[in-house]
C-alpha cells in the first residue's frame, strides 16, 4: 500500500515538535494532525507476533514492493533506577502492561505505531548470572579513524509512526502523563523503574529531509537536498534486495530465540563538499558504484531502481574498480553478505538533532558480529590498502560521516521484553 502525501508544511511542523518533545510539543501537534484520525489495534495483544522487531508486514510499500518505514522515529535511550538486578514481579507486570496498553490504543504499522524494546549490556551485567545464547558486546570504536561515545544505557525504546502524536503521545503515556491514549485507558508507565536518560529523533521519507534541510549544520546553503529524496544524502536506500529479511535476522536458539540484536550509531554529516563540490556523477559513483555513473542509471534519488540498488548487476569486483580511483558505497556494503543475502536490516533515519544534519543507523541483525562484518565491508581498509582509494578518500561516502557515537542491544522476542532475566529461568 501507499501513503498518501499529507503535506509538506504539515510534516515539517511535526518534525519539529517531535524533536522538541513534552507536553507543549504533544498539545500542538494534535492541533496540528487533528484531522488524522489514528485506528486503534486491530488485533488482541496476545494476537501479536512472537518477534518485536517483526515491522515489515505491516508496513506500507512502495509499488516495487519495498518496505516504507514510518516517518516519524523517536529513540529513548533507558536506565533503570534501581541498584541491583532488575527482577521485581511487579515492576515486570507494570512494564509489560505499559507496553500493552500501546498495543491496544495504536493499530499496528505506519498509520498507528511500531516499536521494540531492546537491553543493553549494562542491562545485563546487573545479574549475576551471564546472558545466555547470545554474544551483546559492549560497543567498541570499529575503525581506526573514530572515537565515538560509548552509550550504556540499560534499554532502548523505538517508536515509529507517520504521525508525531503518536510517537509523543506514546512517550508521554510511558512517562506516566496520561491517563489515556488514543481513547485507551494507561495501565502502566515507566514510572518507578526507568528514566529517560537519552532522546533522539528523527524522520525518513521522501521530501522530508529537503523540507527541513535549511539553516541545518552540515548541509550548505542553497538547499542542495533534492525534493524526491529520502534521506539527506539524497539517494534512497533500503531496497527490497539490499535487505536482510526478518528471518535472516533473528536468533534461531536459546532462550531469546525470536529475538535480535541491535547495533545503533549516531552519524554526524558534513555535506559541503558532496552538494558544493562534487558533481552529481560523482556523488553517484560514492553511493552506487562507478558503473551506475558510466551507464546513468540512476534518475533522481534512484527511485527508478526498483526493488534493488543493482549493484550486484552491474558492477565490477570492488577491487578492481578500487583501483581505477573511486568505489562506491553500496559495492563496498555488498560484500557482506551470506549465500548471495545481505546480513543486516536497516531501520534507520535521518535526524536535525542538534540543529545538524545526523543520520541514526539503526540495524537488526542475528549477531552484532554480523554487524561488525557489515561495517568492514563498509569501510574497505582492505581497499585502501591494495589500490588508489583513501582511508576515507574516494572510499565510498566515509568521507561524508564521523561517527559520534556506538551501542549495541539485545530485542527479546516478545513474551520477554519487560525485563528480561539473561537466562532461561
Amino acid at each position: 500500500m501507499d501513503r498518501p502525501d499529507r503535506g509538506i508544511s504539515r510534516r515539517a511542523f511535526v518534525r519539529s515538535a517531535v524533536a522538541i518533545g513534552g507536553a507543549s510539543a504533544l498539545s500542538a501537534c494534535l492541533q496540528r494532525e487533528a484531522t488524522e484520525n489514528v485506528p486503534q489495534a486491530t488485533l488482541a495483544p496476545d494476537e501479536f507476533p512472537d518477534r518485536q522487531h517483526a515491522w515489515n508486514e505491516f508496513l506500507a510499500t512502495d509499488d516495487d514492493g519495498n518496505v516504507l518505514p514510518p516517518e516519524h522515529h523517536l529513540l529513548l535511550g533507558l536506565e533503570y533506577v534501581g541498584d541491583g538486578p532488575a527482577d521485581a514481579t511487579d515492576e515486570r507486570e507494570q512494564l509489560e502492561a505499559a507496553f500493552r496498553t500501546l498495543e491496544k490504543a495504536y493499530k499496528r504499522g505506519n498509520d498507528g505505531l511500531a516499536f521494540t524494546m531492546a537491553y543493553g549490556p549494562a542491562y545485563f551485567d546487573r545479574f549475576d548470572d551471564d546472558l545466555t545464547g547470545v554474544d551483546l558486546p559492549d560497543p567498541t570504536p570499529l575503525t581506526s579513524f573514530e572515537d565515538p561515545d560509548l552509550n550504556e544505557y540499560d534499554a532502548l525504546l523505538h517508536l515509529a509512526s507517520d504521525y508525531g502524536k503518536v510517537t509523543l503521545s506514546a512517550e508521554e503515556a510511558m512517562k506516566g502523563n496520561l491517563e489515556q491514549l488514543n481513547g485507551i485507558d494507561v495501565e502502566g508507565t515507566f514510572d518507578g523503574v526507568f528514566e529517560v536518560a537519552d532522546r533522539r529523533s528523527g524522520f525518513i521519507g521522501r521530501g522530508l529531509p529537503a523540507d527541513n534541510q535549511s539553516g541545518v549544520g552540515g548541509i550548505p546553503d542553497g538547499d542542495p537536498v533534492p525534493e524526491d529524496a529520502p534521506m539527506f544524502m539524497g539517494f534512497k536506500s533500503g531496497f527490497k534486495k539490499t535487505q536482510a529479511s526478518e528471518d535472516r535476522v533473528t536468533i534461531q536458539n536459546g532462550p531469546f530465540a525470536g529475538g535480535t540484536t541491535l547495533h545503533l550509531s549516531k552519524l554526524k554529516l558534513t555535506l559541503g563538499q558532496w552538494y558544493d563540490q562534487d558533481s552529481r556523477g560523482q556523488r553517484v559513483a560514492k553511493m552506487f558504484s562507478p558503473a551506475h555513473n558510466a551507464d546513468d542509471l540512476v534518475e533522481g534519488a534512484g527511485h527508478n531502481l526498483g526493488d534493488s540498488s543493482r549493484v550486484t548487476e552491474v558492477s565490477e569486483d570492488a577491487a578492481e574498480v578500487a583501483r581505477k580511483g573511486t568505489v562506491g558505497h553500496a559495492q563496498k556494503a555488498a560484500r557482506a553478505r551470506e549465500d548471495g543475502e545481505p546480513i543486516i536490516l536497516r531501520r534507520d533515519f535521518d535526524s536535525t538533532n542538534d540543529d545538524w544534519a545526523t543520520t541514526h543507523f539503526l540495524s537488526l541483525q542475528r549477531s552484532i558480529d554480523d554487524f561488525v562484518k557489515t561495517r568492514e565491508a563498509m569501510t574497505g581498509t582492505d581497499l585502501a590498502k591494495s589500490s588508489s582509494v583513501g582511508t576515507r578518500t574516494n572510499n565510498g561516502i566515509l568521507q561524508y560521516l564521523t561517527v559520534q557515537s556506538r551501542a549495541n542491544y539485545l530485542v527479546p522476542p516478545r513474551e520477554r521484553r519487560s525485563l528480561p532475566v539473561p537466562t532461561s529461568t
